[in-house]
């Protein structure tokens, strides 16, 4: 594959990042419309999140994703995985009751846990030598501009923005001029979850359309691709393997119970650590966005030239800086909180989660490459759930935790920069099979 036809596969493939990130942010910017729509309890709330693309839903979608990707192929589920996505962002669009809402939430999640692994390999088997890292950090810059946009959809069509108007109009146009105020309300919601709907079927007709990755085909024809359970023992029976999911589960998982954390606490800092107003916090927390997509795509033109565990360094160091502000000087000035803002935006665009899905595409051999990359994402995403509820009891009702949670998020961020710069892999520069068989032999 060229490498025009490696850029364009890789922009169709990172459609997927879009779509995660915006289901996550498109359903935690609406649900206080929805609750006031359908009389929903906290309880309620849990549940949707517990079971959306940020938790449990990914994380089953994952498992099962990454192994039926190694079974059928990378192109198999590209051709009807986000048809299960359509189908969930649509049943979000039209719910009238809670089990409507969420069973979209459900599927939804699904849908974007089981196109993860797939994405993230087929980007690896289809860019050149000294491209893979730059075609996985556009990639990842994908998952910045999802929130980026929806941050700024919600806010035009949220009640009081500036296309509020026109949300009331549609609302008013479906359901005639008596419709009661939180039914016209949570339209705006209902629009944003439409333009993800657009955003899935551009991107499924795009990828349905790309040709099945070479390396999966050569393994294939090896006779090296067997039964989903078969992979599953290989996977487990293999050291190297077991070790290299050890790695980077420990690395990712780490990083990711901060940054799921931040991804639904960052406005909430910024009003009860820095006493913003919710229209100014929700506006910084689109700006951090800006700096991520900003670094990301400035890192894609150096991964592949530099060493990884520079990269990898700084972009923790930045986050860990970013909480020791908040611990030691505390973020109640405007020039804290925006250096807060740009740290954490420096780190998730320069972020381990980058390195963890070019590493997790590289260490494995092609025969369970998505299936070990599912099962680390189904960890790390059942992991980050359960997390949620403890950091929120950490926190406290009132903020009175925040102190001790800080000092969470920096044992954890400390615990994933030594071990990832301890066990950081030198692939650069390196194809997939030279990897795969300097770190397997022929034993795979």
């Amino acid at each position: 594959m060229g490498k025009s036809s490696s850029l364009k596969s890789t922009l169709a493939v990172s459609l997927n990042n879009y779509l995660d990130a915006g289901a996550i942010v498109a359903g935690a910017s609406g649900l206080t419309l929805w609750q006031n729509y359908l009389g929903l309890s906290e309880l309620h709330l849990g549940w949707l999140n517990f079971i959306s693309a940020n938790c449990l839903g990914a994380a089953v979608g994952a498992i099962i994703g990454g192994f039926l990707a190694d079974k059928y192929g990378r192109k198999f589920i590209f051709t009807y995985n986000l048809l299960v996505y359509m189908f969930g962002v649509l049943l979000i669009m039209c719910s009238v009751n809670f089990p409507m809402l969420l069973a979209g939430f459900l599927f939804t999640g699904i849908s974007v846990g089981v196109g993860v692994p797939a994405s993230w390999t087929y980007i690896s088997e289809s860019s050149e030598i000294n491209n893979r890292g730059r075609n996985i950090s556009l990639s990842q810059m994908s998952w910045g501009i999802g929130p980026m946009c929806i941050l700024l959809l919600g806010m035009l069509f949220a009640p009081g923005g500036y296309l509020y108007g026109w949300v009331e109009s549609l609302a008013h146009g479906f359901g005639g001029d008596g419709m009661a105020q939180a039914s016209v309300e949570v339209f705006s919601s209902r629009v944003v979850f439409f333009s993800l709907f657009v955003v899935a079927f551009i991107a499924w007709n795009l990828q349905r359309k790309l040709q099945e990755s070479a390396e999966f085909e050569a393994a294939k024809e090896s006779g090296q691709q067997t039964g989903l359970l078969e992979n599953i023992k290989v996977l487990f029976r293999n050291r190297i393997a077991v070790k290299t999911v050890a790695f980077l589960a420990i690395i990712y998982l780490t990083w990711n119970l901060v940054a799921s954390v931040m991804g639904f606490f960052q406005p909430h800092i910024y009003e009860s650590a820095g006493g913003m107003s919710n229209k100014d916090a929700n506006m910084l927390s689109c700006i951090s966005w800006v700096v991520v997509v900003a670094t990301t795509f400035i890192i894609s033109f150096l991964v592949d030239k530099v060493a990884h565990r520079i990269f990898y360094v700084f972009g923790l160091l930045c986050a860990l800086t970013a909480w020791f502000i908040i611990i030691g000087i505390g973020v109640d000035s405007l020039m804290w909180l925006w250096i807060f803002t740009i740290l954490w935006g420096i780190n998730n665009g320069c972020s381990v989660q980058v390195f963890y899905a070019l590493w997790g595409s590289e260490l494995f051999p092609a025969k369970f490459r998505a299936g070990a990359q599912g099962l680390m994402f189904f960890i790390v995403r059942g992991l980050s759930a359960v997390w949620g509820l403890v950091f929120t009891y950490i926190y406290g009702e009132n903020g009175e935790g925040f102190t001790v949670a800080a000092y969470c998020m920096v044992a954890l961020l400390a615990i994933s920069l030594i071990v990832g710069v301890i066990g950081a892999p030198n692939t650069r520069g390196k194809s997939l099979d030279q990897i795969t068989k300097e770190r397997y032999g022929d034993t795979v």
